[in-house]
């Protein structure tokens, strides 16, 4: 299992934007990383930080909680604006990036690392299949992100 703080693989890079291959994507601008059978770490991506701009808030969702795909589990506030964070899985909340309350603007500085935001735990290895199945690799992110 991948700590956090470990670097990510570089992956497609799209209008300076970088997409890591290994990661898998939603049309909401979240990433999705296995990092057990059954676990999943989630954050926001690159390209949805810089359209966002600094980040000064993030509301975390609490540990134990549900989260349905598709349906909102937190938001990230910027000065410019305060956006929900959507379930790119369905599953339960085991672990929140604590450091986001005092330093939310990790989730700029490193979207893919230090900045992630929560670890889901998915029923079973069939059922997480089955989710990520649903989101988009790497290509399939890099299409939404051109327009």
């Amino acid at each position: 299992m991948n700590t956090p703080s470990e670097p990510r693989e570089k992956g497609t890079s799209v209008s300076d934007q970088n997409i890591p291959d290994q990661l898998r994507y939603t049309d909401e601008h979240e990433w999705v990383e296995r990092v057990s059978d059954t676990r999943v770490r989630i954050g926001i991506t690159e390209y949805a930080q810089s359209k966002l701009g600094d980040i000064v808030f993030v509301q975390l969702p609490d540990v134990g909680g549900e989260t349905e795909s598709g349906e909102p589990f937190g938001e990230v506030e910027s000065p410019k604006s305060v956006s929900d964070l959507y379930a790119p899985l369905s599953g339960k909340v085991v672990e929140v990036n604590t450091a986001l309350e005092t330093s939310p603007e990790l989730v700029n500085s490193d979207p893919y690392g230090e900045g992630w935001i929560v670890v889901l735990e998915i029923a079973d290895v069939d059922d997480l299949e089955t989710q990520l199945e649903q989101t988009l690799d790497s290509d399939g992110y890099s299409k939404i992100t051109e327009g």
